[in-house]
């Protein structure tokens, strides 16, 4: 008999990589507050008594809480909502895990750290800078303070799902490509480190059937930029010599993008290597990988 997993907060670009990964070995019940496929019933997880009646209900032998606000700039306009969505919920997933004796999963975020480092490692201390990344900090906190067993994965700079549900770096230069344009604006003070989702969701899955609990980071291999992201993805298109590439700093965008960000997200997977589990692919095969299945008709 398959295990059954509840997944809250589904509908989105992760959501959608988990489904897939997981839904062949798996009873899968997931969750979101926007049901916008077959596979999704509707659930606000920060509503303690329906997330607390519907997992009861499913009775699970894991409990996935993937959802979150991830757009800074709302999140500073917005911090009540922000606490309410990225931690008080997350504290409600704690409370119906430990009443069910299952193992929860939590997904944090490389921009919990200020930037003041080249990169960081799994027990680098966080220091978070805005709304966003204390919320999502302290949703982390609590999961490794007070669940039982617990699963805690640190993503990068996240792409996947396609043009329908990534509302990221990749999505946002397709777009611009998609209408046309000749010149990209992109920062050149921002280094990180891009995740694929789907090589995210099989190494959550890797660690869940070895029962590896713990707080890891999880990001694709190779340290880069936001400038080198882009190049490398106009070359893949076949339009580096097409499409100039104009290197600018954060401040060009400050109006729209006026939430602070660490000038260095990178992170390094070292308890996923020690552990001989690291199953994150260089981010250049995954975004080849990425492009060449989700955006195969996009520019035509």
């Amino acid at each position: 008999m398959k295990k059954k997993i509840f997944i809250a907060g589904c509908g989105g670009m992760l959501g959608d990589a988990f489904y897939h990964v997981f839904k062949d070995n798996y009873s899968l019940l997931c969750t979101d507050k926007d049901v916008n496929v077959e596979w999704l019933s509707f659930l606000d997880f920060r509503d303690l008594t329906s997330y607390r009646k519907q997992v009861r209900e499913f009775a699970p032998d894991y409990l996935f809480h993937l959802g979150a606000y991830t757009d800074l700039e709302f999140c500073e306009k917005h911090p009540e909502d922000t606490y309410v969505t990225n931690t008080i919920s997350v504290e409600n997933a704690v409370y119906i895990a430990n009443e069910l004796n299952i193992p929860l999963l939590y997904i944090s975020t490389a921009g919990i750290f200020d930037g003041k480092k080249e990169c960081y490692d799994d027990w680098d201390t966080p220091n978070p800078l805005g709304i966003y990344a204390r919320s999502k900090y302290m949703g982390e906190r609590f999961v490794v303070e007070h669940a039982k067993r617990y699963l805690v994965c640190r993503a990068g700079w996240m792409m996947g799902a396609g043009h329908q549900k990534d509302k990221k770096f990749i999505q946002k230069i397709m777009k611009q490509l998609a209408d046309d344009k000749k010149e990209l604006f992109i920062v050149d003070d921002k280094d990180g480190t891009p995740t694929y989702t789907y090589d995210f969701a099989n190494n959550v899955k890797a660690l869940l059937e070895k029962e590896y609990w713990g707080l890891y980071n999880m990001v694709c291999g190779g340290q880069t930029s936001r400038y080198e992201v882009a190049a490398e993805l106009l070359k893949l298109l076949g339009l580096d010599n097409t499409v100039k590439i104009t290197p600018v700093s954060s401040d060009y965008f400050k109006d729209v993008y006026f939430a602070e960000r660490p000038p260095c997200e990178r992170l390094i997977n070292r308890k996923l290597s020690i552990r001989a589990i690291n199953l994150m692919r260089d981010w250049r095969i995954a975004l080849k990988e990425y492009i060449d299945s989700y955006y195969k008709d996009y520019l035509v």
